[in-house]
């Protein structure tokens, strides 16, 4: 009678791997199932809303740079839709916890299915820190060296740090298939991971020492330099109005660096990599203490897991408040999405004059 209430591990094989489960282990928020139905409610409505949150978010920025043109003009543009593709693709990888929490079976071994999982999720967000990275970088390099910045960054080499980048990203994770350890805990939702794929000390290290680390530092020696020297230049042109007012309406013209359209930019992508650090931050610290067996709750490992993993819809939240050039490509975009029922709505009351927008997706 008691053997029937516990959990029942199924089939082992030589490895060590769980080949199937007949039960499934208590909800990672400790509220257990629900009486009616066999699933647990509040995380999966929690993995539904940001997975729907995400998809549409990045596909809404992956059409906006397609019909504005004129964000195209930065060359960080190559890695914001970079990052983009990646959060839309952690979005459909989402979809595949929701399937376990549902209990729909997939027909693979869940250790496999953990393992996969683990490894794409890690591989994708490895993907949008390089890209933040490469970001400061590129900004540091057009305010630090603006003659040069045009043969120093290249279309051509753009695309290469971007192969670099996937590649990098595919290989640091690929240990984990190795024994080395656990790449993260974004495989949790399945009992396999959380119960039998521990965390390694020094894999975990090992991932800190050559991705998490230096990403966070080349950010911020760049920003930090990059308004060193915007507030330097700022300072200078206050102190060249103080001293000649007779000019002071010649300068006003002048496109200052404390406003000039690089420091903007450079805000807006800032605000973005703050926003990804502090949300990955509890992620991180969760991660490094588990590893070292100083801390294990499953709650925290799903809530701070789940809010890294959130930082995917949050660019798209913060461009579109922060970017004036995206926001009237998000209206061109919603104008052509709706033309077709506003043209039929008001077919009788509209002159065959105005085919000028056949292009209207363009700014």
């Amino acid at each position: 009678m008691n053997q029937s209430q516990t959990i029942d591990w199924g089939t082992v094989n030589a490895s060590g791997f769980i080949l199937n489960t007949t039960e499934h282990h208590p909800c990672p928020l400790g509220f257990g199932h629900y009486n009616s139905v066999d699933i647990c409610i509040l995380e999966t409505t929690i993995i539904v809303l940001l997975t729907f949150l995400i998809i549409t978010g990045n596909l809404t920025v992956i059409f906006v740079f397609h019909c504005a043109p004129l964000l195209h003009h930065y060359t960080t543009s190559y890695f914001i839709q970079t990052m983009a593709y990646a959060d839309l693709l952690v979005g459909v990888s989402c979809l595949v916890p929701t399937l376990s929490l549902l209990h729909y079976s997939t027909g693979v071994h869940e250790s496999l299915t953990c393992q996969v999982f683990g490894y794409i999720i890690s591989v994708l967000k490895s993907v949008s820190m390089a890209c933040l990275a490469f970001i400061s970088v590129d900004r540091y390099l057009a305010i630090t060296k603006p003659l040069s910045y045009n043969q120093l960054v290249t279309p051509c080499r753009l695309r290469l740090c971007i192969v670099l980048i996937w590649i990098y990203s595919c290989l640091i994770f690929l240990p984990s298939f190795f024994g080395w350890g656990k790449p993260g805990y974004h495989g949790d939702i399945f009992e396999w991971c959380a119960i039998a794929w521990h965390t390694s000390a020094y894999f975990t290290g090992f991932i800190v020492c050559l991705l998490y680390a230096p990403a966070a530092l080349v950010i911020c020696f760049t920003y930090f330099h990059i308004f060193r020297i915007c507030r330097q230049h700022t300072k200078e042109i206050s102190d060249r109005r103080a001293r000649f007012p007779s000019h002071e309406a010649e300068s006003t013209g002048e496109a200052g660096p404390g406003h000039s359209p690089d420091r903007r930019y450079a805000m807006v992508l800032f605000r973005i990599t703050s926003v990804f650090y502090m949300l990955w931050l509890p992620y991180i610290i969760y991660f490094l203490l588990e590893s070292w067996r100083a801390l294990s709750n499953p709650a925290l490992s799903f809530l701070t897991t789940w809010l890294a993993i959130s930082n995917s819809f949050c660019n798209c939240v913060i461009y579109s408040l922060s970017n004036s050039v995206f926001r009237l490509g998000l209206r061109r975009l919603s104008e052509t999405i709706c033309s077709p029922c506003m043209c039929s709505k008001d077919k009788k009351d509209r002159d065959p004059k105005p085919r000028k927008r056949a292009n209207s997706c363009s700014i």
